[in-house]
């Protein structure tokens, strides 16, 4: 998760700062859990949509590392699964 800060903050020249308090006010999974279970993109996703760069999102990760889906609900790997195709990525 940290990782995706700081390659979001590198490549795509945006800083997370709400996305880092969360992480460690709350920790990956939590944060994770929280960003996919909302009822609308965090402004986070919306500034890396713009970007082209959905592949930083905590979405793209859930769906497309195997060892991170393991500590989600299928139900919520269908929901990041959803909203990064609402958005034009390939998921």
């Amino acid at each position: 998760m940290f990782s995706i800060y700081r390659r979001a903050k590198e490549e795509a020249n945006y800083t997370a700062t709400i996305f880092l308090g969360m992480l460690t006010d709350r920790g990956g999974v939590a944060t994770a859990k929280a960003l996919i279970n909302a009822s609308k993109p965090s402004d986070g996703y919306a500034a890396l949509y713009e970007r082209q760069r959905l592949d930083l999102t905590v979405e793209a990760l859930v769906v497309s590392e195997p060892e991170w889906q393991t500590l989600f609900l299928p139900q919520e790997v269908d929901r990041a699964r959803r909203r990064l195709r609402q958005y034009g990525w390939p998921a």
